[in-house]
């Protein structure tokens, strides 16, 4: 008979064992700094702008919606793998322990996201509705503590339903009750609350009974579950360092394919520069990690009042990108044919470094339209000369040295 809590020790010590290995890459000093400065900026003008907040602001519409995502957000990790569909069902009545083990370790690690909801909307909170004060607050994140259980649960009994209708069917329901249970709670109608709580306990109840109804579990399900999980923390690390097991999807995107290269001639010196265009767009990672950035740093461009803070976010996010890209040099490196055939390596590093320049240049140009909009020439003037030396003192001394 198989040990269920030696098991679970070995397996949650190799999985913090891998996801360790990528963490310390991904909390790197680069990335370290970047996001401290990054959330310094917005705390000081967050706080600023809570000073002179909107009349009629939103902000139970908002508390109520961020909270109920958080509770309704209750995955399990059950660090199952493939080769657990044969060895491992056989013994399933005699796993649970190892089972209650994952649900403890799911919801404890997902917490944080409750604190760190409750700790950034709190000054919101107590701006506009300074007369519940704190205790009402810290009730709320209370509720929250406990209908997130509720809603663990609820999903792990779902997870016996093959119906992916009826599991996402499920899924919005509960979403819907819980936002709209916080948001009750949040304008302090605790009987309408109340109410709603009723509903979303029948919702959790009726899980169960379905659950209860089904022979056993859905190994297949729950190993592709955590297994989508592990690919999009895979997907993260990728950005960071090299992630071998990682499978990478592939994207046709002619249209965009066809605009990047159709400047490209068919001649050797040109054979990587039409190599990592087509990487760049057909790759699963780096268009929408490209264009990511571009949103979140417009964003932070167009919101934060400073022109000097509009424009160090603007450099910012050109730093982000343009260390991100730099994983576009190790992609093709298990590619045998790339030693094999009569390129030279300048020709590689002259590609990579004259497309990264491109793309800095062209979001230095859409930072620069924001500040047009907005007609503010002081800044248009300082993101688009600052951000075309920053891209080419960058791309030609730092990125140039690391590739090797």
């Amino acid at each position: 008979m198989i040990n269920a809590k030696e098991f679970w020790k070995k397996r949650f010590s190799a999985h913090m064992k891998e996801t360790n290995r990528y963490l310390k890459y991904i909390f790197n000093g680069h990335m370290a700094v970047a996001m401290f400065f990054f959330v310094s900026a917005l705390a000081y003008f967050y706080q600023q702008w809570l000073q002179d907040i909107p009349e009629g602001f939103p902000t139970a519409l908002i508390v109520g919606a961020a909270f109920g995502y958080m509770v309704s957000y209750s995955p399990v990790r059950t660090l199952l793998k493939e080769p657990d569909l044969v060895f491992l069902l056989p013994a399933e009545y005699h796993l649970g322990d190892y089972f209650r083990r994952c649900l403890y370790y799911s919801y404890v690690i997902q917490l944080y996201l409750i604190f760190l909801i409750g700790a950034a909307l709190g000054p919101l909170y107590f701006a506009t509705y300074p007369e519940f004060g704190t205790r009402h607050y810290l009730m709320m994140i209370g509720v929250a503590l406990i209908i997130k259980v509720w809603n663990m649960l609820s999903n792990w009994w779902m997870l016996k339903e093959r119906s992916p209708r009826i599991r996402v069917t499920d899924q919005l329901v509960k979403a819907v009750l819980n936002m709209v249970i916080f948001y009750f709670l949040a304008k302090g109608e605790w009987l309408f609350a109340s109410i709603v709580t009723v509903l979303l306990v029948v919702v959790v109840l009726y899980s169960y009974n379905l659950s209860r109804k089904k022979a056993g579990l859905t190994w297949d399900l729950l190993v592709q579950k955590d297994q989508q999980r592990m690919r999009t923390f895979y997907r993260i690390a990728n950005m960071f360092t090299d992630v071998p097991h990682l499978k990478n999807t592939v994207k046709k995107r002619h249209g965009l394919v066809r605009a990047l290269i159709g400047g490209l001639t068919y001649r050797q010196d040109q054979a990587f520069a039409y190599l990592y265009r087509i990487t760049f767009v057909r790759s699963s990672d780096y268009l929408g990690m490209y264009f990511r950035l571009i949103v979140i740093g417009g964003l932070a461009v167009w919101f934060v009042p400073n022109v000097w803070f509009k424009a160090a976010f603007a450099l910012l996010f050109l730093y982000l990108t343009a260390f991100q890209m730099m994983s576009l040099w190790n992609h093709h490196r298990t590619i045998a044919w790339m030693d094999i055939y009569p390129l030279k390596k300048e020709w590689k590093t002259k590609a990579l470094l004259s497309w990264m320049k491109q793309l800095m240049l062209f979001q230095t140009f859409l930072f620069g339209l924001l500040f047009l909009v907005q007609w503010n020439p002081v800044g248009l003037v300082i993101v688009w000369g600052g951000g075309a030396v920053f891209s080419y003192l960058f791309i030609n001394s730092y990125v140039k040295q690391k590739l090797v």
